[in-house]
């Protein structure tokens, strides 16, 4: 077996290594090539900042005349005996080596299933192992060794040990072993691509300082401060190339001016039947603002549910069109696109605005003549799903698109709605509350306004979490706010029966309820339904004259019934937290007390959900405990791969990042003065940002 101890020393190298493919390092082949692929690394760059997940601790070295039982333990010492046996009752090999260390105590390391092992030692040979005692104080059973040579010191057993990702088909070892061939071969080439006057002023490593303390750390203060330099260069790399996209659409592009006049401001907001917060009132000045620049405005919206997004939204929708232009907004279901064509048509019934729908039901004949009518401006406002993006829609004079619930849309998606006019302004909305890191981390380029306050009268939810022999208690209650004349919501995760999931569907809770609520009309809506009978079902629901409605997700979004004081929410733990606070924010809506009844199994994501009726609180704990990509789904998010970064942790960092990038980029844009930086740049998304091919 080859030493451990020491990578193979280097061959000379050209300078171009590191965009090398892998099988340049000595160690990989065709066979771990690939399988290093399925780790995404393809280059010798990509090995050299494969970042350790975590370490082993191994610095202590424990005498063998002090071992402890159960106790995780490194030794060293030179093999006396080797010795194979089995098991008693399944007889399953055992390979046992005593050993002797210098105070001429004695241990015997085990290794159990392993008799390949046997063939790597020698009598006489030095050990070093790392594993749990057991058997007393005299056995410890290895869970990593090496045998060192003369003058060798441990790699993998002793000291503080990176551990990596890895896959099938290569040990965490041979990861550390290729990653250390890796560093020693090519480390000398790593280019620097944060200036050296922002790493002083951070009081951060240089490239090659960071990468020996982050590959072979003495200390876990090392370890960090490697981890740091890092998380500040994934957080510096993008956020200069969220300030060059934000420079190239604020310098470099024009978009219509849509001047809003103190006339036109007023009859906007007579439109509003009730006082607008103080929240509201200062995103619209903003906004008010933006659309009269001539830059593209490209903002957006967040705050948490019932804090009156959709009246901002209105406002710079009316702005557009009593601008003389067209504008568009975009919703991710037909139930809430519906909503708010339903508003609008209400808010301007006296008006001669021209409002269309366009969902996914709206078919054939009708579909045509409204296409038709955007394409030459006979409809001011359009008002849809994602079929608004269709390539068969074409506006005459697009100058606003608005995207409500904008994280249920891809970046594609997103990016087609933006591409039906001349450089249209965008104002994109979230009732998800997002992290001010991840909002810097995913939307640097855009301004970001939040609702902060929410309107007066609007009430906090109780929620309450209903172990399984409660339920009956719970059904009373909810018998007794029906007959007050209050409505309630029952959500399922499932439409039908599965013969996979044990889980309750929505059709067979809307028979049973029915049975419980005799008195009462319980209806049911899930996602299958035709638009029209949705619609239907929900009108019903909305008037009163539903008093149960027996739902799916479909209910997530945009429903807004101020009767219903009731959410039933079986299955809980079927929820992801947003979505959980999603469902709870269709109740509170009207004067009545309201209360969210979690029907399933506890966890730390329903206990922080029944602790608190912040979204933004919600949103943090969130993020914790999914972490980002799977909190938004990366493939939709756009969320770039971060290995060293922690969006709750580095808070404080990212900052700092942000603030040198756009400082960096003010004052030079072209990246001249950052050479490194801008090669590295150009590889990517940002090339045409600085004008490279």
């Amino acid at each position: 077996m080859p030493k451990a101890g020491k990578p193979e020393a280097p061959v000379p190298v050209e300078p171009d290594l590191l965009h090398r493919p892998v099988q340049f390092i000595q160690g990989v082949g065709p066979r771990r090539a690939k399988l290093l692929e399925g780790l995404g690394l393809r280059t010798v760059d990509d090995l050299l900042h494969h970042l350790p997940a975590r370490y082993y601790d191994r610095r202590q070295m424990t005498p063998l005349a002090g071992l402890r039982l159960a106790v995780d333990a490194t030794v060293q010492g030179v093999v006396t005996n080797i010795r194979s046996t089995t098991t008693a009752r399944q007889k399953l090999p055992i390979l046992e080596l005593t050993i002797v260390d210098q105070e001429d105590s004695r241990a015997v390391l085990v290794w159990y299933n392993q008799p390949f092992r046997e063939k790597e030692f020698r009598i006489g040979d030095t050990i070093v192992a790392s594993g749990k005692v057991q058997s007393g104080r005299t056995h410890l059973r290895v869970a990593e060794f090496e045998i060192l040579g003369e003058g060798e010191s441990p790699v993998h057993a002793a000291g503080l040990i990176p551990s990596y990702a890895t896959t099938e088909g290569l040990s965490k070892r041979q990861i550390r072993s290729l990653v250390r061939q890796a560093f020693v071969e090519a480390a000398p080439l790593a280019p620097e691509v944060i200036p050296k006057e922002l790493l002083a002023r951070r009081g951060l490593s240089g490239i090659r300082q960071a990468l020996h303390q982050i590959h072979e750390p003495g200390t876990p203060e090392e370890a960090e401060a490697g981890r740091r330099r890092f998380a500040y260069e994934e957080f510096f790399r993008l956020q200069t190339e969220l300030a060059l996209r934000r420079r190239h659409l604020k310098r470099e592009t024009e978009s219509r001016r849509l001047a809003v006049s103190d006339t036109l401001n007023f009859r906007i907001r007579q439109l509003f039947p009730f006082k607008l917060t103080g929240a509201q009132d200062r995103a619209i000045e903003v906004i008010r603002k933006d659309l009269a620049s001539g830059k593209p405005m490209n903002r957006l919206l967040q705050g948490d549910v019932g804090a009156g997004k959709t009246v901002v939204a209105a406002y710079a929708l009316l702005a557009a069109v009593g601008c003389r232009a067209q504008a568009v907004l975009m919703a991710p279901t037909e139930i809430l696109a519906e909503q708010h064509a339903r508003t609008f048509r209400r808010l301007l019934g006296t008006s001669r605005v021209r409002v269309a729908f366009l969902g996914g039901g709206v078919k054939g004949k009708k579909r045509e003549e409204i296409l038709a009518a955007v394409a030459k401006g006979e409809v001011d406002l359009l008002i849809g799903t994602h079929a608004v993006i269709e390539r068969d829609v074409r506006f005459k004079d697009l100058a606003l698109t608005v995207i409500d619930e904008q994280q249920k849309f891809g970046v594609l998606q997103r990016a087609a709605l933006g591409r039906k006019g001349a450089r249209p302004h965008v104002l994109v909305m979230t009732a998800t509350p997002i992290p001010r890191t991840l909002a810097l981390t995913l939307y640097g380029d855009l301004d970001l306004t939040v609702l902060d306050e929410l309107p007066p009268g609007r009430k906090d939810v109780r929620t309450l979490f209903v172990p399984g022999a409660g339920k009956r208690d719970k059904i009373a209650f909810i018998l007794q706010k029906l007959r007050e004349g209050r409505q309630a919501y029952f959500v399922y995760p499932l439409v039908d029966e599965s013969d996979k999931l044990a889980l309750q569907s929505a059709i067979q809770a809307h028979g049973q309820l029915t049975g419980l609520f005799k008195e009462f009309r319980v209806a049911l809506l899930h996602g299958r339904m035709k638009p029209e009978e949705k619609e239907a079902v929900m009108e019903e629901f909305r008037v009163g004259r539903v008093h149960v409605l027996v739902s799916t997700l479909v209910i997530e979004v945009g429903i807004d019934v101020p009767n219903a004081s009731v959410m039933v929410i079986d299955h809980c733990e079927r929820y992801g937290l947003s979505q959980l606070h999603q469902l709870r924010g269709r109740i509170g809506r009207g004067p009545f007390e309201s209360v969210c009844i979690l029907f399933g199994k506890t966890s730390e994501r329903i206990e922080v959900f029944v602790s608190t009726n912040d979204g933004f609180r919600i949103a943090e704990a969130d993020l914790r405990i999914r972490g980002p990509g799977e909190l938004l789904g990366t493939r939709q998010s756009g969320l770039p791969e971060l290995k060293a970064a922690r969006l709750l942790e580095d808070a404080r960092l990212l900052e700092q990042a942000r603030e040198d990038a756009f400082a960096l980029v003010a004052r030079d844009p072209a990246l001249a003065g950052a050479p490194e930086l801008r090669a590295l740049l150009s590889r990517g998304r940002a090339a045409s940002l600085l004008h490279v091919g």
